[in-house]
Order: C-alpha cells, then structure tokens, then sequence
C-alpha cells in the first residue's frame, strides 16, 4: 500500500560522523486507513495532536545539522507516533501500557480513548514498528561500520504543565532535560550536553523523562553505542500546545549544533 509520505526517513551526512540525531515524534501524519481506526474526530484529533507532536524538534535537527562541523546524519520519522510509537517496547516491558500508550496507542494524553482497548496492535507493529526498528538498527549499523562507534541523540519536546498521561510528571519540569541510560550514556556524553545547553536554560536529568533509544539488537550489549535522550521544554521556543515556534528555536538549534560538533 503506498503511504501518502514515507513512513521514515535516513538523511545522510558526512561518513566520518558518528552521530545520528533521532526525530521520532515531531510528525502529525495519519494515513487515511490508520485514521479510520481512531475514535477522535476530526476536531478533538487536532487538539491531541497539538498536545502529543514534538512540534519543530524536526526543524531544530535540521538547523543543527546543517550548521555542523561535521554533517551527522538525521533518523527521521514522517508519520505521527499516533500510528505506532517506534520508540515504546513493542511487548510487555513497556511500562506506558498502564496508561494505554504502548508502542500502539488506545488512550490519550488526556486518558480518553483513542482506540478500542481490544485493539490488536500486531498488524500496526508489523506494518510500521518492525520496518522502522530494522532501519534504525542499520544506520547506527552504518556509523558503527564507518567509525567504530555511534552517537544517538534524540530530539524530543515536552510541555511546560504536566498531561495526565505522564507516569513520572511530579518531579522537576527544567527548560532542558536530558535522559540518560546507565548502560549508554557515558558521562562525558552527559557533560558535553550539558556544556553546549548551558545557554538555554536550567539542564536536568531524567526528570520528567528518562532513558534513551537504542536498538534492541544493540541495548545493553554493545558501549560502542552511546545514546542521549534531549527534551526541551515546549515554552522555550514554542506557542503551546501546538503553535508557531519562536526565536528559542534558533538558540536550541544552536546548541544542538554545539552538541554534535563537541562528540
């Protein structure tokens, strides 16, 4: 079936450069077939789209890339995390399911219903999870081939009050969160995001959001694989919920380009 924009997109940069930065939530694409499962209509499905999208985190990849030293190459997803989430377990370990946001959503960010709670996820995993993992497992693939390490930073955004969705909303909101993973984020990973975020904002950790994406074929096994989670929060740069972005764009782009060059 062809998709109305790609599910996925690899954009190259330069071969010597280790670093991938990963967009996965910064689409508000359905596909028309995937749309006529989600109870929403038209109106309440913009309003959670405006709340769910890491709205311009795609621009400020972007930005970053092109004013780099070194181009990194940018794993973008086109399709909204309404279709699938790429970044949930798609099984049992992932802790979202108590709110019905698995790797397959059927509750909101409000906990309204989405989808039936019956809904099986497996024809949404295999149609656009399984691809998107494969292709995320062979460009950090690549970068390991080419330079013998990658670095996955992950460009997310999150918003200023908490949604009643978040598991772990009660702790410190900073204007930059950086999550972690014990097993992949060195701390000199941690400090140059740190260094190069200083001038956005107070930097925290794991708070509200924590962890990182790696591949599973990689998670756990391979410290050649180091991987940063960055969350900005949306009142930096942006008109909440889903609005216009502001001149804190260019400053996060800014030093999100600092970040990429500095490992």
């Amino acid at each position: 079936m062809t998709e109305p924009v790609p599910a996925f997109e690899l954009l190259p940069g330069a071969a010597e450069s280790p670093v991938l930065l990963h967009v996965p939530h910064g689409a508000r694409e359905i596909p028309h077939d995937v749309r006529e499962g989600i109870l929403l209509d038209d109106e309440a499905l913009r309003r959670e789209l405006d709340h769910i999208t890491d709205s311009h985190t795609g621009r400020i990849a972007e930005r970053a890339a092109g004013a780099a030293r070194i181009t990194p190459w940018r794993f973008v997803n086109r399709l909204s995390r309404l279709v699938v989430d790429p970044e949930r377990f798609p099984d049992e370990r992932e802790e979202m399911l108590a709110v019905g946001m698995g790797a397959v959503y059927t509750r909101t960010t409000h906990r309204a219903e989405l989808r039936p709670a019956d809904t099986d996820p497996g024809p949404l995993v295999e149609r656009y999870f399984r691809p998107y993992a494969r292709a995320m497992t062979e460009a950090v693939a690549g970068r390991l081939a080419a330079t013998g390490r990658a670095v996955v930073i992950d460009v997310h955004s999150y918003p200023t009050e908490p949604l009643p969705y978040e598991l772990h909303g009660a702790g410190p909101r900073p204007a930059v969160c950086l999550g972690t993973d014990a097993f992949h984020t060195p701390p000199e990973l941690t400090e140059a995001a740190r260094a190069a975020l200083a001038g956005c904002g107070e930097t925290g950790l794991d708070s509200p959001f924590s962890g990182t994406y790696v591949p599973l074929e990689y998670y756990g096994r391979d410290r050649r694989v180091s991987a940063l989670m960055v969350e900005i929060r949306r009142d930096t740069y942006m008109t909440e919920p889903g609005g216009p972005a502001g001149p804190g764009l260019e400053r996060l782009a800014a030093a999100l380009t600092d970040l990429v060059d500095a490992v």
